[in-house]
């Protein structure tokens, strides 16, 4: 699936907004990383977990081999949330779809490495994040991965 020539901008706030998007540190994001620490928890921020996979996670915990990813509503799909917006509908659909297909290989890539994978939205409480990560830890000592 093949994407279309990026459109400009709509309108200039439109563009502005675009512009303002980061790739890392988003407010979801620092809350879990906040939420973890709070719980003691100690992990890489915004790395790669297997070196060949150019995909970086945005919370690493290399020595339980678990990468969690804090996904935008938007970028990623949300069943729940994400509306495709009425201009350039044509371009954000097929950006969103290979975006979804990119997780879900990343996820398989991991996976088959004896990663395992959480993978949150980011209108998920951090609470509820972490929470499934302690629980995916405690299921993972002295086991293999499930």
């Amino acid at each position: 699936m093949e994407l279309p020539t990026p459109p400009s901008a709509s309108t200039p706030a439109a563009r502005k907004v675009m512009q303002g998007n980061r790739r890392r540190d988003t407010r979801p994001e620092l809350a879990v990383r906040r939420e973890a620490h709070r719980r003691g928890l100690r992990y890489r921020v915004d790395v790669q977990p297997v070196a060949w996979l150019r995909h970086r996670a945005d919370l690493v915990f290399p020595r339980d081999k678990i990468a969690v990813f804090v996904d935008g509503c938007f970028w990623h799909g949300c069943p729940e949330h994400c509306k495709s917006p009425s201009t350039n509908s044509g371009y954000w659909s097929v950006k969103v779809a290979r975006n979804v297909l990119r997780d879900r290989d990343t996820d398989a890539r991991l996976t088959d490495e004896g990663w395992r994978v959480i993978r949150s939205w980011e209108h998920e409480p951090a609470r509820q994040v972490v929470d499934r990560l302690i629980a995916a830890r405690e299921r993972g000592m002295g086991t293999s991965p499930q």
